[in-house]
């Protein structure tokens, strides 16, 4: 029974992480001003009939904190990697000198700044609502070990470990969120 209980810690735990990871990766997608190369993940382009990551055809790096540059290993892939940019609808222009494609971030607006603050916070309800149904499943599974046999002091011992965990998890939430507005509130 305690190895049992033991597994649904470790796995609630895990959840948790996942959805820590999941919100760095989408608070680092959003647009805060600065050029970052995680703006262009999820884009993939048509190289010799296979869609691949853009970054796995090209080297892309920040120069400066207002310039992505994308050099393609290959220059024949300039315009296939440029109408890619495009087709994503990001909000960022490509420039091909014929060598690189320069995409140059712009300054946010006041306003832009606001409605990011937003979507930051709404990405920071939603890991903690991912959170809270961690913690339900875990208390769930628990319970169903209660009717199966679990002694009760291990059952509350279980859940407030659990309970613990959420704290410590959603206060991890609340020091991301509020990096991740100072940074795109920084002009």
């Amino acid at each position: 029974m305690e190895e049992e209980v033991d597994l649904i810690l470790e796995e609630a735990r895990d959840r948790m992480e996942k959805t820590i990871e999941h919100l760095e990766y989408e608070l680092a997608r959003l647009r805060a001003g600065r050029a970052n190369p995680v703006l262009l993940d999820g884009i993939t382009v048509d190289y010799y009939g296979v869609n691949s990551p853009l970054s796995q055809v090209s080297n892309i790096h920040t120069p400066d904190p207002r310039t992505i540059v994308i050099q393609p290993w290959e220059k024949s892939m300039l315009n296939v990697i440029e109408k890619a940019i495009l087709a994503a609808n990001i909000g960022l222009t490509p420039i091909n000198n014929g060598e690189i494609i320069r995409i140059n971030i712009p300054p946010l607006t006041q306003e832009r700044r606001l409605q990011l603050v937003k979507q930051v916070k709404n990405e920071a309800e939603t890991a903690k609502i991912s959170l809270r149904n961690a913690r339900k499943w875990a208390l769930d599974e628990l319970k169903q070990l209660l009717k199966n046999g679990l002694p009760e002091d291990m059952e509350k011992d279980a859940a407030e470990k659990v309970q613990e965990m959420i704290q410590n998890f959603t206060g991890k939430v609340e020091k991301i969120m509020a990096a991740k507005e100072k940074e795109v509130m920084t002009v």
